[in-house]
């Protein structure tokens, strides 16, 4: 018996998008491509949404925040996300959302990507939501007040430049210090940036009102009064049951557009409304399959809460734009022995090769 440990097989090796190489791979496509064309992966499976299997996310919620998987598949290949959200670690120097993600072949269940999600997550979500205006905000829209200047303000702001149209900011957060951040942070990038006092001035004349605020409560960010005709409201803050941003008044006037309707029911925004309230499932807009915006004085919602098939998109990005820049990390993954019966001699000559 040979007293070697076996070597490693290509199929024991898995590529890693670490957080350093997950920027660097954004740096080197520059991000506002990252979001143009993440926006076309997204769409993409959008249209073939009826071929994915889908189920709410598997929560664990605590008093702090919750804790999630988020699975999805096609014929081809499996993904899902762990992510959690806990708005009470921004208070202690931590993240609120941390992530990471990995894809898989149906076909063996061999692990085909593993990748940080803490960054990529801003971007696909960012990205969903542009993408989703294009299809539900008012034609030419150039100005969108941002509601809560957090870590996904930025994303979202360069998401709606790109995708939309968007030259004019408005902001707000009930700490200033937050708007100055996200206002210094998009300095040179083509934005007429004002920071507001109130919510009141911020949404004043914007076409597009992004509400993206933490806390993890039934909140009131905007009141009925705040909100015109015509406006398309893009609700990102409210993901989880007993998180809202909106006034129930406002979804009663409103043609509401949702992600995957039996997981937004519990978490988003419609939680507030019975169960039957009518909405429209985004994916049957994309496919050209139903209307989205009909009207000039129409109130369009996006009550986005992220659904699985946006985190299999973006893992599908990044895993196809590794080859080409070779931004990942080979990790010794998978135990893949000569004879796959014998997982235990492979693990005996490692011992022996250990102790020689």
């Amino acid at each position: 018996m040979s007293s070697s440990a076996p070597a490693p097989s290509h199929l024991a090796f898995v590529p890693f998008v670490s957080v350093e190489n997950m920027m660097a791979l954004v740096h080197r496509i520059g991000i506002d491509t990252f979001l143009r064309e993440l926006a076309d992966y997204l769409e993409a499976d959008f249209k073939r949404w009826p071929e994915f299997d889908k189920t709410p996310r598997i929560a664990a919620h605590s008093a702090e925040g919750v804790i999630e998987l988020m699975p999805t598949s096609d014929s081809s290949l499996y993904g899902f996300k762990y992510v959690n959200g806990h708005p009470k670690n921004m208070k202690e120097g931590l993240q609120t959302v941390t992530a990471f993600g990995m894809l898989a072949d149906v076909s063996s269940g061999y692990p085909t990507l593993l990748s940080e999600m803490t960054i990529l997550t801003a971007l696909r979500t960012a990205a969903t939501s542009a993408m989703a205006a294009r299809h539900l905000a008012p034609a030419n829209s150039r100005t969108m007040a941002i509601i809560g200047n957090g870590a996904q303000s930025e994303f979202q702001a360069i998401a709606f430049r790109e995708l939309v149209g968007i030259r004019a900011l408005r902001l707000y957060d009930i700490d200033r210090s937050a708007s100055e951040k996200c206002a210094r942070n998009l300095v040179g990038m083509g934005f007429d940036i004002t920071i507001c006092d109130t919510i009141e001035a911020a949404v004043e004349d914007a076409d597009i009102i992004t509400t993206v605020t933490a806390d993890k409560q039934c909140a009131t960010i905007l009141t009925d009064n705040m909100v015109g005709a015509g406006v398309h409201i893009n609700a990102v803050g409210g993901d989880c049951p007993g998180k809202t941003e909106l006034h129930r008044d406002i979804l009663l006037r409103s043609s509401i557009f949702v992600e995957y309707p039996s997981q937004t029911r519990i978490e988003g925004e419609i939680q507030q409304l019975p169960e039957d309230h009518p909405v429209i499932e985004l994916w049957e807009v994309i496919a050209g399959k139903t209307a989205g915006r009909t009207g000039k004085s129409q109130i369009t919602l996006f009550d986005s809460v992220g659904f699985a098939i946006e985190d299999f998109s973006a893992l599908r990005y990044v895993r196809d734009k590794l080859e080409e820049t070779g931004l990942f990390e080979k990790l010794d993954m998978v135990a893949d022995p000569d004879d796959p019966r014998d997982l235990f001699g492979m693990l005996q000559r490692s011992k022996m090769a250990v102790a020689s």
